[in-house]
């Protein structure tokens, strides 16, 4: 019986994978952890990208393929880090193999090894007469601009303005200098007229109508100096405005064609979303404008439709391939903000996936989100410490602080219940759902007013403890002072807007973050830390140990940073603070279960 002829990029397991067992269920991608079957493909794929790092690349694409190859080339740029993925399928026939994809264009990538990639979803290479002559008219708003503001003319009158703005605001203050010493001199002059009028016996005493005159000529001395000073603003006034008169139709004429150039390239944009026709396995097609026009962002974000699960699970649909499991990988270089570790597995972004591959799995069966299930339903919350104001309690890994969009279990509702006459805001601050530990809560308006307060005055201390999956050595840079023991963390923090809630390092935009770090015991492949945070900002703690200029480890069970274990191995084991009404010292301990 003849077999069926496999798709260009379809790849055969080198392994002997018969032993392995399919899974029931197709990977949720947004949090997973990768099948044996993934784990193979990606390893087989890694095998061949080998040779991608260090060395530089080169394009060597065509119209109708992505197959990528590495030159070792002197003089060309080092590869960056980057997203692979592979996806495991079955053919008509019930044969395994599996297709391999790397996000963004294939075109920025190169050849040595052969490696097939699946093809972008939309060739935007081969462009129709429609985007050619978008893109002609775009070209040519973009030449005008660039002339426009070259030309000679924009030049000098912007020249000349500055000039004049600096010659006015030196002259302003020129008469401003002298008005003030001529009003100090009036006000002098004024003093000694009052000494005059005033004294009846000295012979030289003014008379009334000699201290009027004089009077009304001081008068008219400052009237006369701020006509001077109208005078010297209206004229440099007329000036400016008749420079600022003639700039203008220039760079009017120059907004207008910026203005222009942003329709055209938002027309265009739209244009090429539209052709990203997203495939499910039911043969819907659904474009990135309509899938993305109910999120809250409205339109597509950059880039969209070109990460890897997109375009494997696009090419399988198209070529009658049924999905089994996937799985994403960094490989490369570490980027500066985000945390990427070469090899490890991540799952998809969620700007740009989310809403994609929701409509492309619709119609399989795909393991269940356990973000939407409570791992803490069955465990109960530990109350350490309560009495009339406040509540200490020692949160379980998995248990919200705070009611989330699914599931509503959290200490929040558990202490509401439990202190139903309780009032105000009970939370003062959170752990992470993964974070186990000391937690305090006020259960009336002044104490949850005063607690606040020493939050805000740094008066709260806490200590962690955590397990990283690395034996610290000595070293330093610029952002972690360290001895062998201790050191010192400060890496500025922001939402990762492109994958909530994730965090980034940014010291552009990002917010002030300290954490102070202690060895506890180290093993061969771990180490335990006492951790300090200074300052309280979102995922602090584990985007410290686990960024290359912190601790350059992720925490043991960072799902986020990391990679998963039991549990997230970081524990508020610590907290000290003063009682709002008693104004007595209190402190608590509580031991980590990891």
């Amino acid at each position: 019986m003849p077999t069926t002829t496999q798709p260009l990029y379809w790849t055969d397991f080198i392994a002997d994978v018969s032993h392995l067992t399919l899974p029931d269920k197709f990977t949720y991608p947004f949090y997973y952890q990768a099948h044996p079957l993934a784990v193979i493909a990606s390893e087989e794929l890694q095998q061949k990208l080998t040779d991608f790092h260090p060395h530089t690349f080169d394009v060597a694409t065509d119209n109708d393929s992505a197959i990528i190859s590495v030159t070792d080339t002197e003089n060309k740029v080092e590869q960056q880090g980057r997203m692979y993925g592979v996806l495991i399928v079955k053919d008509v026939d019930g044969k395994l193999g599996y297709l391999s994809a790397l996000s963004g264009n294939a075109s920025e990538s190169v050849n040595n090894t052969s490696i097939n990639f699946v093809p972008t979803i939309y060739q935007a290479y081969s462009e129709s007469e429609y985007e050619q002559n978008m893109q002609v008219v775009i070209n040519d708003i973009n030449a005008q601009i660039t002339e426009l503001s070259s030309a000679e003319e924009l030049k000098q009158l912007t020249q000349s303005l500055t000039i004049e703005e600096a010659s006015f605001a030196q002259a302003l203050q020129h008469q401003q200098a002298l008005m003030r010493e001529n009003k100090k001199a009036r006000k002098e002059k004024r003093a000694w007229l009052d000494l005059q009028l005033g004294s009846q016996k000295n012979d030289s005493a003014l008379s009334e109508a000699e201290y009027k005159e004089i009077s009304i000529g001081l008068s008219r001395a400052s009237v006369t100096d701020k006509k001077a000073l109208q005078a010297l603003k209206l004229q440099h006034q007329d000036c400016i405005n008749a420079i600022t008169a003639k700039l203008t139709v220039l760079t009017d004429e120059i907004a207008f064609l910026k203005k222009r150039r942003k329709q055209l390239s938002a027309k265009l944009q739209k244009h090429f979303f539209k052709q990203y026709q997203m495939l499910n396995i039911k043969g819907e097609r659904k474009d990135l404008v309509e899938l993305f026009a109910e999120t809250i962002v409205k339109k597509p974000p950059s880039g969209s439709g070109d990460c890897a699960a997109p375009k494997l699970l696009q090419y399988a649909f198209e070529h009658n391939l049924t999905p089994v499991c996937m799985a994403e990988f960094w490989w490369g270089a570490q980027p500066k903000s985000e945390i990427r570790k070469h090899k490890h597995f991540y799952p998809a972004c969620q700007s740009k996936c989310l809403p994609i591959l929701t409509h492309m799995l619709n119609g399989m069966t795909v393991d269940e989100n356990p973000l939407l299930t409570n791992p803490a339903e069955n465990i109960d919350l530990e109350i350490v410490f309560q009495d009339d104001d406040i509540v200490v309690v020692n949160k379980p890994a998995g248990l919200l602080s705070v009611p989330g969009k699914s599931i509503k279990d959290s200490v929040y509702t558990r202490i509401q219940e439990k202190f139903p006459h309780a009032t105000g805001g009970l939370i003062v601050h959170r752990l992470d759902m993964a974070t186990s530990g000391l937690l305090m809560l006020a259960l009336n308006e002044r104490a949850h007013k005063h607690l606040q307060q020493q939050f805000i005055n740094k008066e709260v201390n806490k200590r962690y403890v955590a397990t990283i999956g690395t034996a610290l050595t000595k070293r330093a840079t610029e952002n972690i002072i360290e001895t062998t023991k201790s050191g010192d963390i400060c890496l500025p923090l922001r939402v990762n807007l492109d994958d909530r809630p994730k965090q980034m390092v940014c010291y552009e935009h990002g917010k002030y973050a300290k954490t102070h770090w202690q060895v506890i015991s180290k093993t061969v492949n771990t180490t335990k830390l006492f951790l300090y945070p200074i300052t309280g900002r979102t995922h602090q703690l584990r985007m410290h140990c686990a960024h290359p200029d912190g601790l350059n480890s992720p925490i043991i069970g960072d799902t986020l940073y990391g990679t998963p274990a039991n549990r997230l191995h970081l524990h508020a084991q610590r907290l000290s603070f003063t009682h709002p009404i008693t104004k007595e010292k209190l402190t608590f301990e509580v031991d980590e279960d990891f």
